[in-house]
């Protein structure tokens, strides 16, 4: 049966062996293209090359920062510690020493008591009062010499310009114009240990009266 140019016969029919395929090789180009392409890479570097360097300056003094901070603690922790172990020390040797001291003071104390003890005993058995009063010398002896072996030293007024600082003034009397504003007796006497005053002494003072004046 004769056919035309499409292959259809005289009833317009078409063989199946005849049938026009049609490929489209948009989506084949598209696909190699896709396939092809390579994937986008990291966002590039912008920044101009001294901006860079000048960052990682900064890093780097930022860790040396660090790193001396760091360094800066130990040795401030250190220090602290042995500032207390030494603050410790010179505290146990400060008790130390006043404990010392303390015990130095009582022992020279001891022989004041044993002649106290000896001075009662003698008035109780009915002694002499020359042996008594031998006993009781000996006792304020003792203890001024653990007074003095303590660093206390006595003050003596009589005949001293009165002195508000160091004296007491108890009583006043009348005396000559030689005895105006000086000590001319002393009841109790005054101790002072280096420059500080233990105790004032207490005195009796001159003064030089109008009526002493009169008479003169």
């Amino acid at each position: 049966m004769a056919r035309d140019f499409f292959g259809r016969d005289q009833r317009g029919r078409r063989d199946d062996d005849s049938e026009i395929r049609v490929t489209d090789r948009r989506r084949i180009l598209l696909d190699d293209d896709t396939a092809e392409r390579p994937e986008p890479d990291e966002a590039p570097n912008l920044k101009p090359s001294y901006v860079e360097e000048l960052e990682g300056r900064v890093k780097a003094a930022e860790q040396k920062t660090l790193e001396v901070q760091a360094r800066f603690d130990q040795l401030r922790k250190q220090l602290q510690a042995e500032t207390d172990e030494t603050r410790q020390r010179l505290n146990r040797a400060a008790d130390e020493r006043a404990l010392r001291e303390k015990a130095d003071f009582i022992a020279g104390l001891l022989p004041v008591l044993d002649n106290l003890q000896r001075a009662t005993e003698a008035a109780e058995t009915g002694s002499q009062a020359d042996v008594i009063a031998e006993g009781i010398k000996r006792t304020a002896a003792a203890f001024e010499s653990a007074l003095a072996a303590a660093g206390v030293e006595p003050l003596d007024a009589v005949g001293q310009q009165f002195d508000p600082e160091l004296h007491e003034a108890v009583e006043t009397a009348e005396g000559s114009a030689e005895d105006e504003g000086k000590v001319i007796a002393q009841h109790t006497r005054g101790y002072r240990i280096g420059e500080r005053l233990l105790r004032p002494a207490r005195v009796k003072v001159g003064r030089y009266s109008n009526k002493a004046k009169a008479v003169e």
